[in-house]
């Protein structure tokens, strides 16, 4: 079994840390000589403790080995200094050019405005009449363009409102002939029904007040005969 991992921290028990110690210096030292001896590399290591010893190895010399680590990184620091100054000088550069071209560009917006114009001369004049009459040119096809766009656009919607006016008269027309059918049906059914006629009326009221009038009149003679037959039979009586 392989031993198990341990997490990277001070070690707070001091036999502990201690016995840890001596164990992963030594382990250092072996890894440092066999790297030099393998590779053929220039080491030098130094080690202290947490109570101060000093422990150290070099397979040349440690106070050699320093100095050349000095010489090396002041050539590194040169270097650094050297780029950084040529970083700084290039992006100067750079940015005397982009403000160059703004002025540039700025003075030939102010020209198409038709300002500060006292600097330019006949053949520069000529040049910036001949640009502005191009960009003329262009800007007034662009809006013919989106004229007829707009004309071509407009006349597909008259032709779709005209069929959509059709269609709207169609249908109203239809209903309207919808509408005659269905009066006319209706004023079909009253003519089956009888007709008035005033003088039937005057008739029929006279004939009916003829009637009324004849059946009083036998009422009354009936009345009548009845009293004479009472009258009469009274007479008998009396005899």
């Amino acid at each position: 079994m392989g031993r198990g991992k341990i997490e990277i921290k001070r070690i707070e028990n001091n036999t502990s840390r201690q016995v840890t110690f001596c164990k992963r210096r030594n382990g250092l030292l072996k890894k440092a000589y066999e790297l030099s001896v393998l590779c053929d590399a220039e080491i030098a290591l130094i080690v202290f403790s947490s109570r101060g010893r000093l422990y150290e190895y070099s397979n040349n010399s440690i106070k050699s080995t320093i100095e050349r680590y000095k010489k090396a990184y002041a050539n590194t620091s040169n270097s650094s200094c050297t780029i950084d100054t040529n970083s700084q000088q290039y992006y100067q550069q750079e940015a005397a050019k982009l403000r160059h071209q703004i002025q540039i560009l700025q003075n030939a917006n102010k020209h198409l405005m038709g300002e500060s114009l006292s600097s330019l001369s006949v053949k520069e004049l000529k040049q910036l009449e001949n640009r502005l009459e191009r960009g003329i040119t262009r800007i007034r096809s662009k809006k013919h363009e989106l004229l007829f766009a707009e004309i071509e656009y407009m006349q597909k919607r008259e032709v779709e409102l005209q069929n959509d006016n059709i269609y709207l008269r169609a249908k109203v027309a239809e209903n309207e002939r919808a509408q005659q059918e269905v009066i006319v049906s209706t004023g079909a059914e009253f003519d089956a029904l009888p007709t008035y006629d005033s003088r039937n009326y005057y008739h029929v009221n006279n004939m009916l007040e003829a009637a009324s009038h004849y059946s009083h009149h036998q009422d009354q003679t009936a009345l009548h005969l009845g009293y004479e037959m009472k009258d009469s039979s009274a007479a008998k009586n009396m005899i």
